[in-house]
Formats: structure tokens, C-alpha cells, sequence
């Protein structure tokens, strides 16, 4: 599946998602269909009103979880799907490492990776340090196994 959005990344089972950072310039090209921003509620003012295409926010503290778990899981669960839909999506937080890399490797779970080689799948194919903290690396574990 392919993206007009530049810098996407395929999952395993072929979603095309772009992960980001909205503390850095915005990639050249075409604007995505839809957007999941993690962050908290001063990000979302900072950032909200220049994201002009469908989107939702996560409000999740840097290098934290999210507050609210069961939202989160929808939130990601339907960001995958529009990315399986072929829809042209992108998930970004403010530096585009750590929340961003775990919502990643969660959808690398959907895609069908185990958690831990999904978390080594990001950082080998996002960055490095994607999924940053030992209890964003547990929330991913967490996520994986309540899609049973």
C-alpha cells in the first residue's frame, strides 16, 4: 500500500502510517486524511489549529502513558484501520520519539509482531530510541495482550 504523504513507514501487514514530531517542520508534500496527536492539552493548543484535516488528540504526558487507557486503545485500534483502509494517516507527539514509537509499535502488534519485536521493529524502522521508557515498553505489552 502505498502514501502520497512522505516519510511513512509500512507495517508489517501493510499499513502505511507517517510518524512525527510537531516540534519540528512539517514534511514537505501533501497533508495526511487523518492525524492521532499524543500530548498534553498545551500541545494541542499550541498545535490544533494549523492540523486543518480530520484528526484526534491522546491527551498523554511526555514520557508518560496515557491518561486514559481504553481511550487510547480505540483511538490507535481506528488509526490502524484507516491506515489498512489505505486512508493517508499520520501519528505525531511533540518530539516524534517516544509516545509516537509506542503508538507505532502498538500497531506493529495489530500488524502481528510480538510486543518485544515490534519495539525492536520501531526503533530499527522509526528511530532508535522510539518507545522510550520501561512503562511505555509495558504499555505496549499491555495493549498487545487486551486485543485478545
Amino acid at each position: 500500500m502505498a502514501s502520497a504523504l512522505v516519510g511513512t513507514l509500512a507495517l508489517p501487514d501493510g499499513a502505511v502510517v507517517r510518524g512525527r514530531g510537531l516540534g519540528r517542520p512539517a514534511p514537505d508534500g501533501p497533508a495526511p486524511t487523518y492525524g492521532l496527536y499524543l500530548g498534553s492539552n498545551r500541545l494541542r493548543r499550541k498545535h490544533d489549529d494549523s492540523l486543518t484535516w480530520d484528526h484526534d488528540w491522546i491527551r498523554w504526558p511526555d514520557f508518560l502513558l496515557p491518561l486514559n487507557w481504553a481511550d487510547a486503545r480505540r483511538k490507535i485500534l481506528a488509526l490502524h484501520a484507516r491506515a489498512l483502509a489505505g486512508e493517508s494517516v499520520e501519528v505525531a507527539c511533540y518530539g516524534g520519539v517516544g509516545r509516537t514509537g509506542t503508538v507505532l509499535a502498538c500497531l506493529a502488534t495489530i500488524a502481528g509482531l510480538s510486543p518485544d519485536n515490534a519495539i525492536t521493529w520501531v526503533r530499527e524502522n522509526h528511530h532508535h530510541r522510539a518507545v522510550e521508557t520501561a512503562w511505555q515498553r509495558r504499555w505496549v505489552r499491555w495493549f498487545a495482550s487486551a486485543q485478545s
